[in-house]
């Protein structure tokens, strides 16, 4: 054996080489889940216990417990379906929404993948194909949209395109026999929702409105509270959702394209949380509209929209909608015992709720922290788990046709000044299929 004062540099490089490369191996094969066995190249062991491994891809990989249990526990570890059992869905329009929200939620996604793109842009669909991967022969063209019954890999046709082309892409969808999922708003009117509920319905396909809040942990949580009457009975609630455009030439300022205004894209989601966190349906509306003269943005659609929702058991929604206001979109429900409040309420993220309520001489107010989701691969999976097990989805057509037919009195409401009164829907039992399992 050497002296250690005389080693040389290179013996000295030879034997931490040798050393850091065996902790490197430990450390490489703990990482790739080595377990129930020890590994002991340089002396230290790398011991895990055994992970218990169920059979089925439906259920999750059971780790070790390490956290306190004073402590957040961790959720189940993803159970993710092979990627050749999951629902292949056929993004329909190319815009904002999709290349930045729904194509980078079908990575994250555990039932639902992506197969398909459909796009007027030649050069835009080929350029995203290659990012993610779709063949060429998946690639469709407006005009070729209906081969897509010829494709296989293709179970869902998610149509995300101006309010204007969803009666058409969802009735030509339908007809190829794959499943529909179109956004919100349904469509242009109610005399639309009922097409196009009427053409799914005798193509023998689900159709399924993309209302994500309704699949949002936060505001799920103020539904529960609320139907537990956690502060007693509720009372009245105030809802805002606001945002500003700075091009008059956009399709959202286009009443062929979107219908309307600041009502049907943003108030909608006013009207349909409301609907959702209370149970129950409107039986009457009354509304104001205003537009600033002379502003382009506001040729053809309205700038805003105030409009009150008159419930069952007097409760009362103050909603109000503006398309030329710093973004704001957030609601506050109060009660008997206290309030919930919910900030970014419709946001894609940042969802921060509070609940006041009193203790004696004390005002208490508490921040409910939830686990974040990405709410376009909880809403897309729910879908896909429909199919999967043939049940309606949630949020149905006559879903979207009864925020139509809800939006279509507030408009009448404004024009004529007066209120106007909500008919009872004796088909309220298809509003939602089956609660989802989001877990």
């Amino acid at each position: 054996m050497k002296d250690v004062n005389s080693i040389s540099r290179k013996d000295f490089l030879s034997i931490t080489g040798r050393s850091v490369a065996a902790v490197a191996v430990a450390g490489l094969a703990s990482a790739c889940g080595v377990s129930g066995s020890a590994i002991s190249h340089s002396g230290l062991n790398a011991v895990s216990p055994p992970a218990k491994v169920p059979a089925s891809a439906t259920e999750p990989i059971v780790l070790e417990e390490w956290k306190s249990k004073n402590d957040v526990q961790s959720a189940p570890t993803p159970t993710p379906l092979p990627y050749k059992e999951r629902i292949g869905y056929a993004i329909v329009g190319l815009g904002h929404l999709s290349l930045e929200e729904i194509l980078p939620a079908l990575n994250t996604c555990k039932k639902s993948r992506l197969a398909a793109l459909v796009s007027g842009s030649p050069d835009k669909l080929k350029k995203v194909a290659e990012q993610y991967g779709v063949k060429p022969e998946s690639c469709y063209s407006y005009e070729n949209y209906d081969q897509i019954k010829n494709n296989p890999e293709v179970d869902v046709i998610y149509i995300v395109l101006p309010n204007g082309l969803h009666k058409e892409y969802v009735i030509r969808g339908a007809k190829t026999g794959k499943h529909i999922l179109c956004e919100k708003p349904m469509a242009n009117t109610a005399a639309e929702c009922r097409e196009m509920i009427a053409a799914c319905t005798t193509a023998g396909v689900k159709l399924m409105v993309a209302y994500r809040i309704q699949y949002q942990p936060h505001n799920r949580k103020i539904r529960d509270m609320l139907k537990q009457k956690v502060l007693g009975e509720t009372k009245y609630i105030q809802a805002t959702n606001g945002q500003a455009s700075a091009n008059p030439d956009h399709w959202r300022h286009k009443k062929a394209l979107a219908g309307g205004g600041a009502l049907p894209d943003i108030g909608l989601y006013c009207i349909n949380t409301n609907r959702f966190i209370l149970g129950q349906e409107p039986t009457e509306v009354f509304a104001y509209q205003y537009s600033t003269p002379g502003n382009p943005l506001f040729a053809e659609v309205e700038e805003m929209v105030s409009w009150q929702m008159k419930f069952p058991n007097g409760i009362i929604a103050n909603c109000v909608t503006n398309y030329d206001s710093h973004d704001n979109k957030d609601y506050g429900v109060f009660c008997e015992k206290g309030w919930l409040k919910l900030d970014n309420a419709y946001a894609y993220t940042g969802q921060d709720l509070k609940k006041s309520h009193a203790e004696g001489k004390e005002k208490i107010i508490e921040n409910i922290v939830l686990a974040a989701t990405d709410q376009f691969a909880v809403e897309m999976d729910h879908f896909s788990d429909c199919i999967i097990n043939n049940k309606r989805p949630f949020s149905t057509g006559e879903e979207g046709l009864q925020d139509h037919i809800i939006m279509e009195a507030i408009y009448e409401s404004a024009r004529t000044g007066r209120p106007v009164k909500i008919p009872a829907n004796a088909d309220a039992s298809l509003f939602h299929g089956p609660e989802p399992d989001l877990g």
